[in-house]
């Protein structure tokens, strides 16, 4: 845990009492900060209670007693509209701050100089925080991850000069932390998103670019209209970017080649890396992924030829297009992340004879926006409430069967593939991308996901290609 130091002798509110707000409170604690926390939930409150940390419902304080207030991310700021205690410390002019402002605080007080690699962006960011965590791992530096993608940043090791911090960072938490300024910033792309807690897309896309305005040096992908425009107001500024792209040529920055990763600099060209047969990095929204990993990676003095050399070894993100098993010309692909259409069309757009398993609680919009991708899929296995509903959408443009559970949709799945290979000569996938919320049947897309490796875990034959315990394994 990193001890909130700088917040020593000071009286801070704390608004927020979920798995990152117990940590940032725990850190304040440990700082010497005198802490009052509140949360909505009288369970987090009570649970608060127990780990010793001092509760008050806020609107009875005396506001004017406070130095600081801390926010946790999922509570609304701006909009829809402020939340009540937000309104509270905006009436007393106290500062409203969140985790990643804390840890920019320690790190300024700590060590200035250490690595921090900072990632935000519509899509890709987990991805492209795990990827850089495996390369700086894999060339045994001090790395330290967390962020958005699951470890709050406060439970991390303290700043040291030799700590390479990766960090991804949302919306809400770039717009609670005023002094981030990472050694590198990365900005991978920009679609709406998150419009109910912002308000408009160019609000958002403005709390975006904070990250890569103060950085020390900002990767932009320039694949959308808002990033390019981000990218040329930071050049205008003389802040040190480096663009990348999945789908332009660049003079200058990282893009893609087919399956190449080309280095472009000085009107030079070089080959960076090669992601042919990396069924982790597949697609062009991976291969945007890598190139900001890659330039991110460069930045802090890794030589191109070392971070190439980790590559292939990547595991992929738990849940995102993540290869798990493999039987003879069949490959099994667990996407239980992609909750939504969007999400669902990278992975369509990177396979071919794909058997696909989909549904769970429909959102807006349905799966209509990925019509384009259907001639890909042989058939499709429909499960959860949204089974009639994508059964109408896919009518006759795609053969399905509604196999209502997870598991029928992996039986069925397995052998129809298997019929398709023995027949055809090709090989096939069993692309798990529900396109769709999870709580029709599973307590979150985490449980989902590892409910289909279970699945694919029994089937006869199977090579599993990530750690699973078989039902025979004790519980050691």
């Amino acid at each position: 845990m990193i001890p909130a130091r700088s917040f020593k002798d000071k009286k801070v509110a704390l608004f927020g009492l979920g798995g990152s707000g117990l940590v940032t409170a725990r850190s304040l604690i440990a700082g010497g900060a005198n802490v009052v926390a509140w949360d909505d939930n009288p369970e987090q409150v009570a649970k608060s209670n127990e780990l010793g940390i001092p509760t008050s419902d806020l609107r009875n304080e005396d506001w004017s007693q406070f130095d600081s207030f801390v926010l946790a991310p999922g509570v609304p700021l701006t909009h829809p509209k402020p939340h009540w205690s937000v309104e509270l410390a905006q009436k007393a002019d106290v500062e409203i701050i969140g985790d990643i402002e804390i840890f920019s605080r320690e790190r300024a007080s700590l060590a200035p100089n250490c690595a921090f690699i900072a990632i935000t962006g519509t899509n890709g960011k987990s991805t492209t925080t795990a990827l850089i965590s495996h390369i700086i791992t894999e060339n045994d530096l001090n790395i330290q991850m967390g962020g958005n993608i699951g470890t709050a940043i406060l439970s991390l090791d303290p700043p040291q000069d030799d700590s390479i911090y990766v960090v991804e960072c949302s919306s809400y938490q770039i717009d609670l932390a005023p002094s981030l300024c990472p050694s590198a910033g990365i900005l991978l792309n920009l679609t709406p998103d998150h419009l109910d807690r912002h308000g408009s897309m160019e609000h958002y896309a403005s709390v975006k670019e904070r990250l890569v305005a103060k950085s020390e040096n900002a990767i932009i992908g320039i694949d959308d209209e808002y990033c390019r425009d981000i990218q040329k107001r930071l050049f205008q500024d003389n802040v040190s970017t480096t663009s990348i792209s999945a789908t332009t040529e660049l003079a200058d920055g990282l893009f893609l080649d087919e399956s190449l990763i080309v280095n472009a600099s000085n009107g030079e060209h070089s080959v960076v890396a090669d992601l042919s047969g990396i069924e982790t990095l597949r697609g062009q929204h991976n291969a945007q992924n890598v190139a900001a990993a890659i330039a991110a990676c460069h930045t802090i003095g890794l030589p191109f030829d070392e971070i190439a050399n980790t590559l292939a070894s990547f595991p992929g993100l738990k849940h995102r297009m993540q290869p798990v098993g493999r039987l003879d010309d069949l490959l099994f692909i667990n996407d239980s992340k992609a909750t939504n259409a969007e999400a669902t069309a990278p992975a369509l757009k990177s396979y071919e004879d794909i058997f696909w398993i989909l549904g769970g609680l429909p959102k807006d919009g349905g799966i209509t926006s990925l019509s384009p991708y259907f001639e890909r899929v042989r058939k499709a296995f429909l499960i959860g409430e949204a089974a009639p509903k994508f059964a109408a959408e896919l009518g006759d443009k795609v053969d399905f069967e509604i196999a209502n559970t997870l598991e029928l949709a992996v039986a069925h799945s397995h052998k129809s593939a298997r019929e398709f290979a023995a027949q055809s000569g090709r090989k096939a996938t069993i692309l798990f991308s529900p396109a769709c919320a999870s709580f029709d049947q599973f307590r979150n897309f985490e449980i989902r996901g590892d409910c289909f490796v279970d699945q694919v875990a029994n089937i006869e034959g199977i090579e599993m290609l990530i750690p699973h315990k078989s039902k025979g394994d004790a519980d050691g």
